[in-house]
């Protein structure tokens, strides 16, 4: 077998203008990622190509998706959602009156009994919504609701419940509790120009541990959002098997995700919750091997500003966290390398970075104009057209 190499530029405008204009034909471009932090970047994506993988992790306990999980122990659904709707066609060929029912919430303000009768006109179609979509499209729509309505608890809060997500809600229930077959119905409907999994099709939950000791389970409780910040670092993430006891759980990667991971012409490590959103990821057994047996660029990119998962974790740390993970020890990426290159802003300061320790692990840094305008943040295009020009 002959290795074959390029002098590497970023961004190298020559590929960028060829994905750009054959999207259809450009490369796959592999995401570990959760959360809304990649969403605003996918959406600048699919103008390059539409050969995008998002692994999404259904690990959540917050939001309007704990609500869903408490009723029908399911995985977590709202981060597949907004991806899926960032990827959507949103062209004259795209499906925008599914697009906006998808994304449409209910009322915070109206009372219990207005929410339910919405709900039930969504789902005989009487919904204004509704009335905009083709026949066959509504039917497929009406039957995820109806099956919905049949199986929702007495006294379910639907405030500000998203459509989109009671519409997944209720394809999971018809479809003997697997994610897969209402995920691929789902992105069919609204055209997603890319693809949207989850990681594993799994209940579980994630548990952490910080450097005191103290166990913490649930994502809601790990972000910062809707609890006060972490006060001490986290030294440990593990999948759990509920939230009521700290009780260790193993996910196995299935083939068809194995495969993607496999073949992809570009792996990225993106933004977003350092420990919930990426490292959540790699906690699933097969993840790894699948990596390593993947012989094209692996790139990290890191956040900005703060992300309160990182208290305590300097880039120099992140990187050997995700290392240790994947190969039990950062000395092994010289030779199996799971990640080639650490793409960063030209001018912003991620703190301390070793080159020299990076070298030895087989790692370079790259830096390239990233960021445009304050406060600090990237740009959608510079990162997408970054991103690829490693592809």
């Amino acid at each position: 077998m002959a290795n074959v190499t390029r002098r590497l530029k970023v961004p190298d405008s020559v590929r960028i203008h060829r994905y750009q204009s054959l999207p259809e034909l450009a490369p796959s471009v592999l995401f570990f990622s959760g959360g809304s932090a990649l969403n605003k970047i996918s959406r600048e994506l699919k103008r390059y190509t539409h050969h995008s993988v998002h692994l999404v992790t259904p690990f959540d306990s917050g939001g309007s998706s704990a609500k869903l999980r408490q009723a029908f122990s399911m995985p977590a659904v709202g981060d597949l959602r907004s991806r899926i709707m960032a990827l959507a066609d949103e062209t004259v060929l795209g499906q925008p009156d599914v697009y906006e029912l998808f994304r449409y919430r209910l009322s915070q303000e109206a009372t219990a009994q207005q929410l339910e009768q919405e709900l039930a006109q969504l789902a005989d179609g009487s919904h204004p919504l509704m009335q905009a979509i083709v026949t066959p499209m509504k039917a497929l729509i009406k039957t995820q609701l109806a099956c919905l309505c049949k199986h929702l608890p007495e006294g379910f809060d639907l405030r500000g419940a998203s459509v989109g997500n009671l519409i997944i809600a209720g394809g999971y229930l018809g479809h003997q509790q697997l994610l897969d077959p209402i995920i691929f119905l789902f992105s069919r409907l609204v055209k997603t120009l890319g693809q949207v999994t989850t990681i594993v099709d799994e209940t579980h939950h994630l548990g952490v541990r910080l450097d005191s000791g103290e166990v913490i389970l649930g994502q809601h409780l790990m972000t910062g959002k809707e609890h006060p910040p972490l006060q001490r670092p986290i030294a440990e993430i593990w999948l759990n098997q509920g939230l009521e006891a700290e009780c260790p759980i193993s996910a196995y990667l299935a083939e068809d995700r194995s495969q993607s991971i496999e073949q992809a012409d570009l792996i990225c490590y993106p933004p977003g919750s350092f420990f919930t959103s990426l490292m959540a990821n790699l906690l699933v057994s097969g993840v790894a091997q699948a990596i390593v047996a993947n012989p094209n660029p692996k790139v990290y990119l890191p956040n900005l500003g703060t992300d309160p998962e990182q208290l305590g974790w300097s880039l120099i740390a992140r990187i050997e966290c995700i290392l240790t993970k994947l190969l039990g020890s950062p000395e092994l990426n010289l030779h199996t390398p799971v990640l080639n290159w650490v793409l960063l802003d030209l001018d912003y300061d991620y703190g301390a970075i070793d080159p020299v320790r990076l070298a030895k692990w087989g790692i370079s840094v790259v830096r390239t104009p990233l960021i445009k305008d304050k406060p600090e943040r990237y740009d959608e295009r510079l990162v997408v057209e970054a991103l690829l020009s490693f592809a």
